[in-house]
């Protein structure tokens, strides 16, 4: 009889699913045992990472969700569908965000402002408020947000910087808020890693000194895992 995997049986939504450290999560986590949905705006994208999940997991499968951050009306549904269809939402990664303009920030234009904090901090909040409900109906919901070594405040990261930073505040604020229940709220700095993002805020760095994705997955299982009991932290992958 083979082992049972880390993650059988817990169900998984990974935004930012189509490429990169969300699509390496998906796969990671399908190959724990998981049923996973993954989320992104484009479909031939998903469709890819399903199909490599089909090839290498013998009878799994993802769950494909089209989902445009900018959409408050598509967040604010997927709570009550992943209700309706499996009962609870055991794990959820906020993974997708966008870079936007490496700039000073009094150069930074407006309508680029608005898009970045759309995406990365005021969809997180939404999301939050969407799948809460799902999360806590696990025995041992876990939420697990993507922060950068920007956070803080950095020059010329201008509206990524800030977002990270108010990620960071909202994930810890949701935590404290959540400590006495079941859900466990944490963060990862996954540090540099082989993306498409890094490719375009280091376009001078040789990619290939960096790590793959797929090489940084363990420490999204580990907070996956239905064992976990911290909440609130920040953890890096090395």
């Amino acid at each position: 009889m083979a082992p049972q995997k880390s993650l059988e049986g817990r169900v998984a939504l990974i935004t930012g699913a189509s490429r990169g450290i969300g699509a390496a999560i998906a796969k990671r986590f399908a190959s724990e045992g998981a049923d996973v949905i993954i989320a992104a705006r484009t479909l031939e994208s998903l469709k890819e990472v399903d199909d490599e999940i089909r090839s290498t997991q013998k009878g799994l499968s993802a769950t494909i969700l089209p989902l445009d951050l900018k959409n408050r009306d598509e967040i604010s549904q997927i709570g009550p569908a992943v209700l309706e269809r499996y009962g609870r939402l055991d794990i959820f990664v906020g993974n997708a965000a966008i870079l936007g303009e490496l700039t000073p920030l009094s150069q930074t234009e407006a309508e680029c402002w608005d898009e970045v904090l759309d995406v990365n901090l005021t969809a997180q909040w939404l999301l939050i408020k969407s799948l809460e409900t799902a999360l806590l109906c696990s025995p041992a919901g876990r939420a697990i947000f993507l922060t950068s070594g920007v956070s803080g405040g950095r020059g010329y990261w201008s509206g990524y910087s800030v977002t990270k930073s108010g990620l960071e505040a909202l994930a810890k604020t949701w935590a404290e808020e959540t400590s006495k229940t079941n859900l466990r709220v944490n963060l990862v700095n996954p540090g540099a890693v082989r993306t498409a993002m890094r490719a375009e805020a280091y376009p001078g760095e040789d990619p290939m000194t960096l790590p793959h994705p797929d090489e940084i997955t363990d420490i999204f299982v580990q907070l996956a895992s239905p064992s976990l009991k911290e909440t609130g932290k920040i953890y890096s992958p090395l």
